[in-house]
């Protein structure tokens, strides 16, 4: 089992795609393990070579007690990409992970040569942060397949739910949380919900020199559209495309066009 000691804790991953490609790192947003981008990642690594990470406190990495911060996270993959003799990455960075990217090219810029930033945001209003601090009493006080639908409820568009065949999907998600084998623990969640909200790289952002691409939906309710519009404006070398009809999980809602758009932009960048 690939495992690194990086940071002070124990961080999974995997590689998938040639080793000869360009590196692709992957991180996935809060409450999720990399397992979450194996439909993308089954038609990245045909182009890349994809490094695919279980985020402090979920999966098969350790789960410290926190709070976490995303300069923290960031921390931990640069350790990662020392361990695995990287140089130079493309990182692609999904909500949560997006802040983490973020964090990585501005403490660690000689390892960033592109971003995709997905759902991101700079910041936190004050209804941010109330959402964060929801997730956390919800985890604290629901079934695990009642949080997995208060979570859905987040991050699916009116679009996916009123599609029977969709909704049939999420209904056998919310089970399958009830009986899943390897649920976060309510520490860990906090900690990553914590590094969510203190997220603040808004006055650094304008110091990257990276291009990046930030990328969303335009109905998504968890991490609105301003959030994208911000960020991409701070970037210097910034391109936004925002889906219709798509919410936070906008890559799963437009699957095909998301992947073909990303590979795209990367072998450009």
């Amino acid at each position: 089992m690939p495992i690194v000691e990086t940071n002070g804790l124990k961080l999974y991953y995997e590689e998938r795609g040639s080793a000869s490609a360009q590196p692709l790192l992957l991180i996935m947003g809060i409450t999720a393990p990399g397992s979450v981008w194996e439909p993308h990642v089954a038609y990245w690594e045909k182009y890349f070579r994809c490094i695919v990470v279980d985020n402090r406190g979920v999966g098969k990495t350790d789960k410290p007690a926190g709070p976490y911060t995303t300069a923290q996270m960031a921390d931990d993959y640069a350790g990662l990409l020392d361990a695995l003799n990287l140089e130079k990455v493309k990182v692609v960075g999904c909500s949560m992970g997006s802040t983490i990217a973020q964090q990585l090219a501005i403490r660690h810029p000689q390892k960033v040569s592109s971003l995709v930033l997905m759902c991101p945001w700079a910041r936190c209003d004050n209804v941010a942060k109330a959402i964060f601090q929801h997730i956390m009493t919800c985890k604290a006080r629901f079934r695990p397949e009642e949080f997995s639908h208060y979570i859905q409820l987040l991050i699916y568009s009116k679009a996916s739910w009123d599609d029977e065949k969709v909704a049939a999907e999420l209904a056998e998600g919310r089970q399958q949380a009830a009986i899943g084998a390897e649920p976060q623990p309510l520490h860990a969640l906090e900690g990553q919900a914590w590094a969510c909200i203190t997220h603040n790289a808004l006055e650094s952002l304008p110091t990257l020199t990276q291009p990046a691409l930030v990328i969303g939906g335009k109905e998504d309710i968890f991490t609105p559209v301003w959030m994208a519009e911000e960020v991409a404006k701070a970037i210097p070398k910034a391109d936004l495309y925002l889906y219709e009809k798509a919410g936070h999980i906008f890559h799963f809602e437009k699957l095909e066009d998301f992947n073909e758009r990303v590979k795209s932009w990367l072998l450009v960048h």
